[in-house]
């Protein structure tokens, strides 16, 4: 599949009307289609099927990516959900860092990460990367690094590996509790609150210690599933 014929493949559901709106909410300068998540998704999923190996869906994301339409971007980013890539994932794992400094809205930035989620857990000594993306100086790449941790929060019968990524993960939260963007509030709240649904003693825990530090509409998310 070539970029080209992907790009096509998205116009042709375009909704002008719908477009205008997503402009006007996301805004940021850039052309939007106007898709919904489902539909771009649909897609995204027939050509990670069809590709014929890791380096095509690579190049394929590479050219959706570079023509930063909206849905296009979007639909790179999930072409790398697959919980496992094999002999491995490195050319993916390789591409969707390589973005992380591009990232300037929520939107699209959730998008990778659905991705990088699943190459995370193929190889959890990734979070060493993301332990240096806690300290960057670009927003989306510190939010990035909770974003992406989130698959450890989802077990109730942690393995070792995923208790040790807890334990590290609420560490970021410490570091970064007295962060003031918005998003990176946001996002230590969000991994809390997963958290807090399978090991809520950890959270209770951590607020305890820590809560007073974060702003209260995040530490009220964060407790949102407590007793």
């Amino acid at each position: 599949m070539k970029a080209e014929t992907a790009l096509a493949a998205l116009r042709a559901e375009a909704d002008p009307e719908r477009a205008a709106q997503m402009a006007a909410y996301h805004k940021v300068d850039r052309v939007y289609l106007g898709l919904s998540n489902a539909v771009t998704g649909a897609l995204a999923t027939e050509w990670r099927k069809a590709a014929a190996d890791q380096a095509a869906l690579v190049a394929l994301a590479e050219g959706l990516w570079e023509s930063d339409v909206f849905e296009a971007r979007v639909a790179a980013g999930k072409l790398f959900v697959q919980a496992r890539m094999r002999p491995d994932d490195h050319l993916a794992w390789g591409w969707i860092i390589g973005v992380v400094p591009q990232f300037e809205s929520w939107a699209i930035a959730d998008a990778v990460a659905q991705g990088g989620q699943k190459r995370l857990v193929q190889d959890p000594a990734r979070l060493d990367l993301l332990e240096e993306w806690t300290r960057s100086g670009h927003l989306w790449t510190r939010r990035a690094a909770f974003v992406f941790a989130l698959p450890f929060c989802k077990s109730r019968h942690p393995s070792a590996v995923e208790a040790t990524a807890r334990r590290r993960v609420l560490g970021w939260c410490t570091d970064l509790a007295d962060d003031r963007e918005w998003f990176i509030q946001k996002a230590i709240a969000w991994w809390l609150r997963d958290l807090s649904k399978r090991d809520p003693d950890a959270v209770q825990e951590w607020l305890a210690a820590e809560g007073d530090r974060l702003k209260p509409f995040a530490r009220k998310e964060a407790a949102r599933h407590l007793a």
